[in-house]
Order: C-alpha cells, then structure tokens, then sequence
C-alpha cells in the first residue's frame, strides 16, 4: 500500500525533498562564487546584485526541501507558503543584477522596480490568505509568476545592447524551463510529476547562474 504525505507518497516527497536539499547546497555555493567574482571584477552594484540573486536562490531551496521534509501538519503548510512566496523573492532576485549591472540606466529601475512591487504584491496576497499545501499555487499565483518572469521582454532591445549572445540564450534558456516545468507543477498527474517540477526549477537556476555568472559580472559599470 502506498503511504500519502498530504497531496504526494512518502517517495515522492522524499525525492522532491532531497531535489531541493541539493539545489539549496548548490545555491549556497554560487551565492559564494558570484560574490568572490563580482568583488574581483566588479563593484558595488555587482556585489549587492548578485548577493540578492544568490541570497533569493538558497532561501527558496532551503525552504522547498523543508516543506517537503516535514510531516503534516501546520509547520509544513506553513513552510509551504514561504516557498511558494519565496518564488516571488526569486524572480525579482534573478532581475536584479539584470536590471542594475546590465541595464544600468532608467530602464534598468524601471525593471526592478516592477519586479520587487510585483514581487512584494505577491508576498502579501500568501500571507493575508495562504492556500491550502494540497492544492498547491493558485492560478493567479501562476500567471504573476509567468508575467515577473518574461518582463524581460520590455527591455529586451537595450538587453541586446548590453549583453553577448551567449547570455542573453541562458537567460532565455532559464525561463523556458521554468515555464515549460508549470505544466508539471500544475495539470500532471503521474507519480514524481512535482519532481520533474523541482528539476526544471533546478535547470533554470542554473541556466539563470551561468547568464549572470559569465556575461553579467564582467560588465563594467562606473
């Protein structure tokens, strides 16, 4: 007999909470890597930048792999509302060194702008009326994560400006797996479909690292 943990197995939780244990070990250490770079190569702006995006990374790992580690109960639902609002910290988190290294300018804060209100809106609509663990996000959670996420193409002519080829495909790369991966979080039904959830989430961190890693940090910006 299959043993339920809420709305997933005990296996099933099990691989999503270890999917996310390694991507908060993983996020901690490019959270060190871009800062070391950005001290080396950069400034300022690039240190804080990156330290929010790195920042936003481990806590949304850390408090995925929590929630899905504990056994039900109100602790776990409420873990679960701080990974589902620390998606919001992640997406504005990954814009941040986008807006104020590569953009640098006023469309540059317009962008962060946008994405930290959008970000906050979103914080506030979980803590005044969370949702309930087993339905998982809900729909308008869903569409403020995928509209934060393609903001980018308002600013998509200076990006082209500011960044090589190379970068701009990561960034692209990035956020076609984490829209390609709602499908999963949200109508599949097989077993392990959070997992492949979790994994895609995984492959567009990485893919977002590798942007702001490689072709955002060395900007050179006064």
């Amino acid at each position: 007999m299959t043993e339920h943990i809420g709305r997933f197995t005990k296996q099933e939780e099990t691989a999503n909470w270890l999917s996310h244990f390694a991507g908060a070990i993983l996020a901690s250490a490019g959270l060190t890597l871009m800062i070391v770079a950005s001290a080396i190569k950069g400034n300022g702006w690039h240190v804080v930048s990156t330290a929010i995006f790195g920042s936003t990374m481990v806590l949304l790992y850390f408090a995925s792999a929590v929630a899905h580690g504990l056994p039900v109960g109100k602790l776990k639902q409420a873990f679960f509302v701080i990974d589902q609002a620390a998606i919001f910290l992640l997406i504005a988190g990954t814009y941040t060194p986008l807006a104020l290294v590569a953009l640098h300018g006023p469309m540059g804060w317009v962008l962060f702008g946008l994405q930290w209100a959008m970000a906050i809106t979103g914080i506030l609509m979980k803590v005044i009326k969370p949702n309930r663990v087993e339905y998982g996000a809900k729909l308008i959670d869903i569409i403020l994560y995928a509209g934060m996420g393609w903001m980018l193409l308002i600013a998509i002519v200076p990006l082209i400006k500011s960044l090589p080829v190379m970068g701009l495909i990561w960034i692209f790369i990035g956020g076609a797996c984490y829209t390609f991966g709602i499908i999963f979080y949200r109508k599949a039904k097989f077993n392990h479909a959070h997992l492949v959830w979790h994994l895609m989430v995984l492959a567009g961190s990485v893919s977002h690292f590798f942007a702001i890693f490689f072709y955002v940090i060395p900007i050179r910006i006064r």
